[in-house]
């Protein structure tokens, strides 16, 4: 936690960073959770509004709102403010590479063998 506010019955669990964020009251902040406030020149604010709950290891790029009520998925890197009530995703669809091991290994194992 660093120059930010956590509202009364709010919940910031460990292994989270909160810069420059103010948070309502009876919000929820899940594990891993960062407000990213910096962009190399600036700080800037991040506002959770009372009743929002954040999913784990979600990623909050400041300048951002989430709203009262509002939800955000886990694993999400939020950008655009989150209206109030209203659920927040980002995360492309999970892609399976089949054999990707093996060919990576043998690639390694080939550039070991040409020295």
């Amino acid at each position: 936690m660093k120059n930010s506010h956590v509202g009364e019955g709010s919940k910031v669990p460990h292994l989270s960073y909160v810069g420059d964020t103010t948070i309502g009251r009876d919000a929820n902040i899940g594990a891993a959770t960062v407000t990213v406030n910096y962009d190399g020149f600036d700080k800037h604010a991040t506002v959770i509004g009372d009743g929002a709950r954040v999913g784990s290891d979600t990623m909050l790029v400041a300048p951002v709102t989430v709203g009262a009520g509002a939800y955000t998925g886990a694993g999400s890197v939020i950008t655009k403010d989150v209206p109030d009530g209203a659920l927040a995703v980002e995360r492309s669809e999970q892609r399976t590479i089949a054999g990707y091991a093996d060919r990576r290994r043998a690639r390694h194992d080939q550039r070991a063998d040409d020295g």
